[in-house]
């Protein structure tokens, strides 16, 4: 079982304005999937509040994999990727890539995300898009593929992690 982190990024939640209709459908999709979600938080846009956080759920609380949701767009406000690479070690941009080119199959608007994959410690840390129905989209697109990239990175199966 993988240790998952959810972070939902938005103003209007934080403030208790807009339920996070997002962060809870990540946690339906890992929950069915067999993810133990072990921490879930809601921050407001901030791109400090967030790094803190990433490096909290990757270094101490040791999840395998974190999730956000939101900040991802070209408002000024969303500072979700900047945030993300500032706390990687290592880029791993082919999730983020394979996200972005299956949305582009439902929506061109999706080459206007800017969500970026990166690994921290033994962490996988994916920004998703902000709306419900993208976060399921995305997310369904690129979850049965997860589990081989959590084993190889925290060396629990593979060729590739003896090497």
């Amino acid at each position: 079982m993988y240790r998952a982190g959810i972070v939902t990024l938005s103003d209007k939640g934080a403030a208790g304005e807009r339920e996070d209709k997002s962060g809870a459908v990540i946690k339906e999709i890992l929950e069915s999937a067999g993810y133990e979600v072990v921490a879930q938080s809601l921050l407001p846009d901030e791109g400090e509040a967030l790094k803190a956080e990433l490096i909290r759920l990757s270094d101490q609380v040791q999840c395998d994999l974190v999730l956000t949701t939101g900040g991802t767009g070209f408002s000024r406000r969303d500072v979700t990727p900047e945030a993300t690479m500032a706390v990687a070690e290592r880029n791993a941009p082919g999730i983020a890539e394979a996200i972005r080119a299956y949305s582009m199959t439902v929506t061109k608007r999706a080459m206007l995300s800017r969500g970026v994959s990166v690994i921290r410690g033994g962490t996988l840390i994916i920004n998703l898009p902000g709306s419900p129905k993208a976060v399921r989209e995305s997310l369904e697109y690129v979850l049965d593929t997860l589990p081989h990239g959590l084993d190889i990175l925290s060396g629990r199966g593979g060729e590739c992690a003896r090497n």
